[in-house]
């Protein structure tokens, strides 16, 4: 909605945008998953760097609904360390050949295009040694690998790259760009998701809440349960913190910042909560928490799902351990672990 007519957008504020946002996630969180890579990356990466032949083409697309996008950043040995990738792009007259193997890459198996980032030099410092590639998924070469995760879903996928030819034109920056992009990737990323997920939590801790009243522990509603009771409250309690730092970061982009390191501590601020909260919701159900279909299934097993799918949230766009040292170093400014920089 924030974006330019001449792109397809709606010239809408930006404050328009996530109330909209804030709404649509509580009504249709499952249809609007595959295409947050899309709207929260994909489209700010393009309109800030892209060039505008870029632009012209692919945010239309996106707009429209026409393209779905994936981000190729983890490996089997880089995931949250993004500088330690290995996936080659080398240099042959108007193309780069790539050659290499990407991990968790979210809807890969349905995405139209993937922003990759590559090493196109080999003997750079690592962080150097990166450009930042938009990728066509359909080119011969590229095989999609979908990986099934305890949940029984196959969201994540495997992308094996062989000889795969990709135009110069679609470098976003300059060669070597790659570092820097992908951190501003990952920055916009975490402005929308804050306050979205904030909204997505507290739709479902309100209907943990109704559970609670209708689930009874030694004959009495769970809801009157003191430790339930506080256990909700520090639900609440998470979910605010997350939704009021969110607008904070929101209110500094509204002005023409950038997003900053401080989305790492909104990042820690969804995804740990929320195995709490979700764990708390199959406590409340006693014995029935172990079953996730059928007639004893309590809410059809939503709370099982979310309770299994939220082990990931740890790990996923950046593991607690690697935001808390980006926090402590780069908001903090605290000294940086020597051990890790030997």
């Amino acid at each position: 909605m924030q974006y330019p007519k001449q792109y397809g957008g709606g010239e809408k504020s930006m404050i328009e945008e996530v109330i909209v946002q804030q709404e649509l996630v509580t009504q249709c969180a499952a249809f609007l998953a595959p295409g947050i890579i899309t709207h929260s990356m994909a489209v700010p990466v393009l309109y800030h760097c892209g060039t505008d032949e870029q632009k012209n083409e692919f945010l239309p697309k996106i707009f429209n609904g026409t393209h779905l996008w994936c981000q190729g950043f983890s490996e089997p040995d880089a995931g949250s360390d993004v500088a330690n990738i290995s996936t080659m792009a080398t240099k042959d007259g108007d193309h780069y050949v790539i050659n290499g193997q990407k991990a968790w890459t979210s809807y890969a198996h349905l995405a139209d295009y993937c922003l990759l980032i590559v090493r196109t030099d080999p003997d750079s410092r690592k962080h150097k040694g990166l450009t930042y590639l938009l990728v066509d998924m359909s080119l011969p070469g590229i095989d999609v690998r979908p990986m099934t995760m305890i949940t029984g879903h196959a969201d994540f996928n495997e992308i094996f790259f062989d000889n795969v030819r990709v135009p110069t034109s679609m470098i976003v920056g300059q060669e070597g760009d790659g570092w820097k992009i992908s951190i501003t990737t990952l920055m916009f990323e975490r402005v929308m998701g804050d306050i979205t997920m904030a909204s997505l939590f507290e739709f479902q801790t309100n209907r943990i809440l109704e559970m609670s009243k209708s689930l009874k522990r030694s004959g009495r509603p769970v809801s009157e349960d003191p430790v339930f009771r506080q256990q909700l409250s520090q639900s609440y309690i998470d979910i605010l913190a997350l939704k009021y730092h969110g607008l904070r970061n929101l209110s500094t982009q509204i002005k023409g910042g950038i997003p900053g390191p401080e989305g790492s501590i909104g990042k820690l601020l969804w995804s740990e909560p929320t195995q709490r909260i979700s764990e708390w919701a199959i406590n409340m159900m006693g014995l029935n928490g172990q079953v996730s279909e059928g007639a004893y299934a309590v809410s059809n097993g939503e709370f099982q799902y979310n309770y299994l799918r939220s082990k990931g949230f740890t790990i996923e766009a950046g593991t607690s351990e690697i935001q808390r040292n980006i926090i402590g170093e780069r908001v903090l400014g605290l000294p940086k672990d020597a051990s890790r920089h030997k």
